[in-house]
């Protein structure tokens, strides 16, 4: 009989602690391979590469490294190699170098792949397509996939934004999903493994305590950063919203102190900006003029006029609503220099539809509208894949 956890004080346990106490049985005599980075960590801090290698149940035979490394240094977009983790001395496949799906060979001599990733809750992160190609590899090779489930960190009940076309499907937009979809990651899996009929023999280590409403700050899990520049919740709050100005002439504060929380550029009139902000009260946020001087990344070494989002309340946050009415306000202020780069932005965003309303000057209002019904026909369908 395999020990009950104490839960009393826990508060929210994570999937990998759940199968340590509790669910040992669902990998045992299992050959494993573990696709995880520094985010998969028990509730005490110790890494789920170090437990699993530790335990006698099964065998950790390899790891699998997503964007920014098993270690999470690369920088965005930077090539991933495989190589060996010294602690370990297990090999690492890197799935984001020259593949993003685990091949035959990687998987020689594994019979189950282990998912223990924290994602943010935003369809424009790498990692959910890594969950996407690790069920299409496993699906294709016979192994299993074993989600250990982690929160989704900034509530699993908000849905907003743009629903994906198939159309501008990509590695930063995997599905036709919201921006922010709502579900943990275990979920998600689900939901990708029915909804796109990928048919992969998937389970799911449950969280223990979550609920749907709870913030990351609620759970009293240790905050990882889950990428070099989400540095804290209140970026991730606001990143899939902020995260549209990655596609535009405006930096979304790489390499300055405050990424996704900061926008601007040389030319703009800060002040102006959020003068303009303010005056259309974009929900749950103040937005305040800032300068900073990058020292990477978009205008590295100049001097930039922008804005600083501060959130007031996060339960009134819509991020893509706001990162919208940012983008119309800069271009009412800026339109020759504000410019959308149509293969950046619309894989971002999603959809063309964005880009073209706002170049034709839309009402925000009228483009939040418009990306409702998909957004309440995806409420429908993810219905039958929540665990919680």
């Amino acid at each position: 009989m395999e020990p009950t956890v104490e839960v009393q004080q826990a508060g929210v346990l994570a999937g990998v602690d759940v199968l340590l106490a509790q669910r040992r049985s669902v990998l045992a005599g299992r050959r494993l391979g573990l696709i995880t980075n520094p985010t998969g960590r028990d509730r005490q801090g110790q890494s789920t590469i170090d437990r699993l290698h530790a335990a006698t149940d099964w065998q950790l035979l390899a790891l699998f490294s997503p964007e920014h490394g098993i270690r999470g240094e690369a920088a965005a977009g930077q090539s991933v190699e495989s190589s060996t983790d010294a602690q370990t001395g297990l090999p690492i496949f890197s799935l984001y170098g020259t593949t993003t799906r685990p091949t035959a060979a990687m998987l020689h001599g594994l019979d189950t792949l282990v998912y223990d990733i924290q994602d943010v809750g935003a369809r424009v992160y790498t990692y959910t397509s890594t969950l996407l190609e690790t069920l299409r590899a496993a699906a294709e090779h016979g192994l299993e996939v074993v989600v250990l489930d982690r929160p989704n960190p900034i509530n699993g009940t908000d849905l907003d934004g743009t629903v994906l076309d198939p159309a501008f499907v990509s590695f930063v937009g995997p599905a036709p999903i919201p921006m922010r979809y709502g579900l943990t990651l275990g979920e998600l899996g689900r939901y990708f493994n029915a909804e796109l009929q990928v048919g992969a023999n998937l389970a799911v280590v449950p969280l223990h305590g979550w609920r749907r409403a709870q913030w990351f700050d609620q759970t009293g899990l240790q905050w990882v950063n889950p990428s070099p520049n989400l540095r804290s919740l209140e970026a991730a709050t606001l990143y899939p919203g902020t995260v549209l100005f990655e596609g535009t002439t405006i930096s979304e504060g790489r390499g300055t102190d405050r990424p996704f929380e900061w926008l601007g550029a040389p030319w703009l009139d800060g002040a102006a900006w959020a003068a303009a902000i303010s005056r259309a009260a974009p929900p749950g946020v103040r937005v305040e003029p800032a300068s900073r001087q990058p020292d990477s990344s978009k205008f590295a070494g100049q001097p930039c006029q922008g804005v600083l989002i501060h959130i007031t309340d996060r339960q009134r946050v819509r991020p893509m609503q706001l990162g919208v009415a940012l983008l119309a306000a800069a271009r009412a202020l800026a339109t020759e220099r504000v410019q959308l780069t149509p293969s950046t932005f619309d894989g971002l965003a999603g959809t063309d539809q964005l880009r073209r309303a706002l170049e034709a000057g839309q009402p925000v209002a009228e483009i939040v509208a418009g990306w409702q019904p998909a957004v309440d026909a995806f409420a429908a369908r993810r219905q039958r894949y929540l665990l919680y």
